[in-house]
């Protein structure tokens, strides 16, 4: 599946929550949640297939060898840690670059599951990274806004050459 390449203006759009989960968002939602096992990716949002809506998928067991692929509907962040930890991330709309990046050592999710029913989930470690990650993407905020400009600069260069060179 082609995914949507940085700088694309749907990355920067956010997605608007809903009341409840329709027919038109769990059909996002099941897009999504392919684009996510043919990609064998940690997470995406919505946004990375092209779609503005307010879904994002997990992989919610990323460091066993098993997946465990969940849609998150009109996912929010209700607390996270005040620790931080810094990892790795990167984007399936900017291949082949990465960058460090401070996150929380926890979160606490609100979302919806298809049927429409509210939940919450805490997700550690690297789940709470992925997590936040595409939620920050639903809502229009790509990673490299945590970067220096310096460094976002020069990854957003990095990245052109890559492009014309591929």
């Amino acid at each position: 599946m082609p995914f949507v390449i940085y700088p694309d203006a749907r990355l920067s759009k956010a997605a608007v929550l809903t009341e409840s989960v329709d027919d038109d968002l769990r059909a996002a939602g099941a897009r999504l949640l392919a684009a996510l096992q043919e990609a064998q990716a940690y997470g995406l949002a919505a946004a990375h297939i092209g779609e503005v809506a307010p879904v994002i998928a997990l992989n919610t067991t990323p460091e066993h060898d098993s997946r465990n692929d969940v849609l998150f509907y009109n996912p929010r962040i209700l607390a996270v840690a005040s620790e931080t930890v810094c990892g790795r991330e990167g984007s399936v709309s900017m291949p082949g670059i990465e960058a460090d990046i401070e996150r929380p050592a926890w979160a606490e999710i609100a979302f919806q599951t298809g049927e429409g029913e509210h939940r919450t989930m805490r997700h550690e470690g690297f789940l709470a990274r992925c997590a936040i990650h595409e939620i920050e993407q639903m809502n229009g905020t790509f990673f490299l806004v945590h970067l220096s400009r310096l460094k976002r600069d020069m990854l957003v260069k990095r990245f052109g050459k890559l492009q014309r060179a591929g």
